[in-house]
């Protein structure tokens, strides 16, 4: 099994080209399902993830020619509607094909995602939001049943809380629908923006694109003829490297980054101490050598992402005095936090709330990672502790970090994979 080494120390500097977003190209991937002609997909990240739900067009009949950042696939010999529970389980974002198979064939079976490290994430919204458009839904022997012999119909759809996949599934399952969908508390996340821009761009009519409101007017079964289209960068892996800038107190510059998509992230950063040019898609932070500690609380977009607060946790060890993180998405996502006590990190739980109280260094350790966003936090503890730190199970890392080790290496860390 690989892991990653890392002598800590080693100041960075340098330059990063910011990979597509993996959030925004999974439900793109997934969308394609909604079209039977040919549609080219560029700015792909090199990772695990997409490669997995790419094998499952293959698998329900499709045809994917993909190399690394680019994917041609052609939807039109799909003769299969069953997603299986080898890919389901693999990657719970699988769960998006559900409104574009039943939306196109009239029926479908998913496999249930099962839990999540994270938190559970159920998909009772999708599935309620679906039952209001007319679908009838069935679970049994861990699958989704879903029919809609006679097409979906537009309805109101009122999520009771916010839900980036929910959102995404009902958009797609509307574009191909009878009539008139309103979905009220939809998400805002600049992946869903992409997915309703390249929806409409197919000659579907969408207003409020960007708010909390989108109204869609379906085809009524016609499926859709998408224009090429190249994925947005990815906000995390940008906000990742600008951690890293800070917490090794050295000068990185990122390019292909959307600032509008990292402001909550830069803001935080700013408040810390650190300092940032920005010109065009690129980003320069300048850090702090005296990191101030501040108070941080996760949100949905526009507010700060939960899957950025591992990684500000990591640079939040070594700023000056004690800060506050309050985690209100998942229920389980500080696991992290005794990986990043084994380095000699002192952080406090209390439910959703975590402490991080200032320390003189960190030390090396082997530590074992437990999600994706953790793997990075550990990565990022590691370059800055004192001594070799191994850092174990980064098969979570390979899920949605496009070559983080080499990106890493040429900014100077001193990193390797090796197989133990």
């Amino acid at each position: 099994m690989d892991y990653l080494q890392i002598n800590g120390g080693k100041k960075l500097s340098g330059d990063v080209i910011i990979s597509g977003a993996k959030n925004s190209a999974l439900p793109i991937i997934a969308s394609t399902i909604l079209s039977n002609k040919e549609i080219k997909l560029t700015n792909l990240p090199n990772v695990v993830d997409i490669r997995t739900l790419l094998k499952l067009l293959t698998m329900l009949g499709g045809e994917v020619n993909h190399d690394k950042t680019t994917a041609i696939i052609n939807n039109s010999s799909i003769n299969n509607t069953k997603a299986v529970y080898e890919i389901v389980s693999q990657m719970r974002a699988s769960i998006l094909v559900l409104g574009p198979l039943l939306a196109r064939f009239g029926e479908c079976e998913v496999s249930l995602p099962g839990g999540c490290a994270i938190g559970q994430r159920p998909i009772d919204l999708h599935l309620k939001a679906l039952e209001a458009m007319g679908a009838k839904i069935e679970i049994r022997g861990g699958y989704v049943r879903a029919e809609a012999p006679n097409g979906l119909i537009g309805a109101k759809i009122i999520f009771d809380k916010i839900t980036v996949g929910g959102t995404e599934n009902i958009i797609m399952a509307a574009s191909l629908a009878k009539g008139v969908t309103t979905i009220i508390n939809s998400a805002r996340e600049p992946e869903v923006v992409q997915l309703c821009e390249m929806i409409e761009s197919a000659g579907v009519k969408i207003t409020g694109i960007g708010t909390s409101v989108l109204t869609i007017e379906g085809t009524d079964g016609k499926p859709l003829d998408f224009k090429d289209i190249e994925i947005i960068p990815d906000r995390i892996e940008a906000g990742t490297y600008l951690c890293a800038g800070a917490i090794t107190n050295s000068s990185i510059t990122l390019h292909r980054v959307n600032y509008e998509h990292i402001r909550a992230s830069v803001s935080k950063l700013e408040e810390m101490g650190c300092s940032f040019n920005i010109d065009k898609d690129n980003i320069t932070i300048n850090p702090t050598e005296h990191l101030k500690a501040i108070n941080l609380i996760t949100t949905e977009y526009p507010g700060f992402p939960t899957d950025m607060q591992a990684q500000f946790m990591s640079v939040l060890i070594m700023a000056n005095g004690e800060s506050i993180i309050e985690e209100r998405l998942f229920e389980n996502r500080f696991m992290h936090v005794s990986e990043l006590n084994r380095l000699g990190a002192d952080i406090w739980l209390k439910g959703n709330i975590a402490a991080i109280r200032p320390i003189d260094k960190l030390y090396s350790a082997d530590v074992m990672a437990t999600d994706l966003r953790a793997s990075s936090a550990l990565v990022l503890a590691g370059l800055v502790a004192d001594g070799t730190t191994n850092v174990h199970r980064i098969y979570h890392l390979d899920r949605g970090y496009d070559d983080l080790e080499g990106k890493l290496l040429k900014l100077g860390a001193d990193i390797v994979r090796l197989k133990k």
